[in-house]
């Protein structure tokens, strides 16, 4: 029994929901794909909470922004990298300075496991983006009618289950190829022997499925649950309102979930 998060993007609130609602179901595994920070205002604490409660992260296009240099971020999301990189220079604790700066530089770009879920054997690989370009390529729901050559061609990289994020919209691709959203799938993908599938976590800490619950999943046997949790996203805008160098748009889009 594991947990998959993503896109967290500096939101507390919504972080600290996501741990509480894990702890009461008794997941004590989560992996991480990346994106920890970016967007919201407080990087620090998002970086700590996963580093003491993730057992890995993933690098995400966000996290490779504030440790090296943003590419094709537009204006806002560039700002926003640098001034979390400012924030967590101006850290006045060294070791707590030093470890936050280690964990980002040493974040993969990609991890595999092969286990058995449930009576099912499972190859999973985990990314932040896609299979291909494992940092910054979107796989949108409508590529599946819009270019099905694309998908076709991540899924030659699949071996079997590929757990990605990135695009903030939680939901289920196969190779046919389609794409279900969790509302279709009544919440749980079955995990199948001889079915490749890539399996989108949501957001953490962004929804944009026009949907403003905190998103992740959870794998239970061989079930992939989607799960969506209210949280105090009011207190986030709030926080974020109060930062010059953060945009307005990046509290806004928290309350209509976009």
């Amino acid at each position: 029994m594991f947990a998959v998060l993503s896109d967290i993007h500096s939101n507390l609130e919504a972080l600290t929901a996501v741990l509480a609602d894990l702890k009461k179901r008794g997941v004590e595994v989560i992996y991480c794909l990346g994106d920890v920070v970016g967007y919201g205002p407080n990087p620090r604490e998002c970086l700590d909470l996963v580093i003491e409660k993730t057992r890995w992260c993933i690098l995400g296009n966000h996290d490779f922004a504030v440790f090296y240099e943003p590419t094709n971020f537009n204006y806002a999301a560039e700002q926003a990298s640098f001034w979390t990189r400012e924030v967590l220079e101006a850290e006045g604790d060294k070791p707590s300075c030093d470890r936050r700066w280690s964990f980002l530089g040493s974040l993969p770009m990609r991890r595999t496991i092969e286990s058995r879920l449930g009576i099912t054997p499972a190859i999973m690989d985990f990314v932040h983006a896609s299979p291909r370009k494992p940092i910054n390529e979107y796989i949108f729901p409508d590529d599946v009618y819009n270019n099905p050559v694309k998908v076709r061609m991540l899924f030659e990289r699949v071996k079997h289950i590929c757990f990605v994020g990135h695009t903030h919209m939680p939901g289920v691709f196969l190779d046919e190829p389609d794409f279900y959203t969790p509302d279709e799938l009544g919440n749980v993908y079955p995990i199948i022997g001889g079915e490749k599938a890539i399996i989108n976590a949501g957001s953490v800490g962004q929804p944009r499925d026009k949907d403003n619950r905190a998103s992740y999943v959870y794998v239970d046997e061989n079930e992939v649950h989607f799960v969506r949790l209210q949280y105090d996203f009011g207190t986030t805008m709030k926080k974020i309102k109060a930062i010059d160098e953060l945009d307005d748009f990046h509290a806004e889009r928290l309350r209509d979930g976009r």
